[in-house]
C-alpha cells in the first residue's frame, strides 16, 4: 500500500476506519476486506472481535485509573490520569461507532465521528504535555500545570472537531474529497506526538534516573504502537483474507494500542515513587508506631521490636520505657500526645 500525503483513498481501501464512510463520494470509501458482521437480536453488529477488545480496554483503563489515583503523592498523578480518562472515553465511543450501533446512515454519525477525531487528537496532546511534566517546567499538580493541560487539550479538541465536521459537511473551504486538514490531525499529529513523547522520556531517564529499567517499558510501548500502525495500514486486508473475514487489521490495531497504553502506565508507575510518610494507604507504617509503647512491658520483646523499627539496634532502646521513648523522640512531657492516642 502506498500512502499519499493528504489522501485517505489507499488507507480506507485497506483499513475500516470510522471516518471512511464520510470521505470521498457520497457512499464513502469502502475497504476491500473487513470483518464479518454478527446478528444479535435483529441488530447487525460490525467488528464483533474489535468490540470485545474495546470492552476489555475500558475495563483495563478503569483498573489503571484506580491504581494511579491510589498513588496520592506520585509525581504527575493528576496530569497522567487525564490521559487515561480520555482513552477510556475514546474506547467507549469507538465501541458504538465500530459496531454500527450508531449507523453510518444516521444524521448524527458525522458528529460522533468528529467528536471521536477531536478526542483522539486531544489524547495525543495530553500525552505530549505529560512527556514534559517530569522536567518540572511547572510544578505538577498545581493549578498552572493542570489548567495548561486542560486548556491545551480543549483547544486541540475544538480545532480537530471543527476541521473534521467541516470536512464531512463540506463548509468553510473543507471538502471530503480533499481532506488534507483531517489527514494531518488524524494521521500525522498522533505520529508527531508519539515521537516527541518517546524522545522526551528517554532524555528524562538518561539525565535524571539511575535506574535504566524504565527504558524497557518505553521500548515495548513504542514497539506495540509501531506494530499497530503497520498491521492496520499495511496488512489489514491481507489478515482479513487469510483468516476468512473473521477478523481484520483493526482488531490487532486496537489490541496493540491497548498494550501500548498499558506500557505508558507501566512506565509512569516505574519512574514514580510514592512518599509513604504522607501516603493515605500506608496503614502498616501508621500502626507500627504503637509498638514502642509496649516496649516497657517485656524487655525481650522491646529489644526485638526496636531492632526492626527504623533499623535501630536493640541495645539503644532495650531498657527504655514507652514514656522515655516518646520523650526521646521529642514529643515533650505529654505522654502520650493526644494526636497519637489510639
Amino acid at each position: 500500500m502506498v500512502v499519499q500525503f493528504g489522501s485517505f483513498d489507499s488507507i480506507c481501501q485497506t483499513a475500516a476506519l470510522v471516518i471512511c464512510p464520510l470521505l470521498g463520494s457520497d457512499q464513502g470509501i469502502e475497504p476491500t476486506c473487513y470483518s464479518r458482521n454478527v446478528d444479535i437480536a435483529g441488530t447487525l453488529i460490525f467488528q464483533p472481535s474489535t468490540c470485545f477488545v474495546h470492552v476489555v480496554a475500558i475495563l483495563m483503563t478503569g483498573i489503571m485509573i484506580y491504581h494511579i489515583r491510589s498513588k496520592y503523592t506520585a509525581v504527575g498523578r493528576k496530569e497522567i490520569v487525564m490521559f487515561f480518562y480520555l482513552y477510556a472515553i475514546i474506547e467507549l465511543l469507538a465501541f458504538f461507532l465500530d459496531s454500527n450501533i450508531i449507523p453510518t446512515a444516521n444524521a448524527s454519525y458525522p458528529w460522533f465521528v468528529a467528536s471521536y477525531t477531536g478526542l483522539v487528537a486531544a489524547a495525543y496532546c495530553c500525552l505530549l504535555i505529560n512527556g514534559f511534566v517530569g522536567f518540572q517546567f511547572a510544578e505538577d499538580g498545581t493549578p498552572l500545570s493542570l489548567w495548561f493541560l486542560r486548556i491545551s487539550c480543549l483547544a486541540v479538541f475544538g480545532a480537530s472537531f471543527f476541521i473534521a465536521i467541516a470536512t464531512f459537511k463540506g463548509f468553510a473551504g473543507f471538502k471530503n474529497t480533499h481532506p488534507l486538514g483531517l489527514w494531518i490531525i488524524y494521521i500525522l499529529w498522533p505520529l508527531i506526538c508519539a515521537v516527541i513523547y518517546v524522545i522526551s522520556q528517554l532524555i528524562l531517564v538518561f539525565r535524571t534516573l539511575e535506574d535504566r529499567w524504565p527504558i524497557g517499558d518505553i521500548i515495548f510501548g513504542t514497539a506495540f504502537f509501531t506494530i499497530a500502525q503497520i498491521l492496520l495500514f499495511a496488512f489489514s486486508a491481507t489478515i482479513c483474507d487469510a483468516i476468512k473475514h473473521y477478523i481484520d487489521g483493526l482488531f490487532f490495531f486496537t489490541l496493540c494500542m491497548l498494550l501500548s497504553v498499558m506500557m505508558v502506565y507501566k512506565y509512569w508507575d516505574s519512574i514514580t515513587r510514592e512518599d509513604l510518610e504522607f501516603s493515605v494507604g500506608s496503614k502498616a507504617a501508621v500502626w507500627e508506631v504503637k509498638d514502642p509503647l509496649l516496649a516497657g512491658q517485656d524487655p525481650e520483646y522491646a529489644e526485638d521490636v526496636a531492632s526492626n523499627y527504623h533499623g535501630a539496634p536493640g541495645s539503644l532502646v532495650g531498657g527504655l520505657s514507652g514514656k522515655q521513648l516518646y520523650q526521646q523522640k521529642g514529643y515533650g512531657r505529654g505522654y502520650p500526645p493526644s494526636s497519637d492516642r489510639y
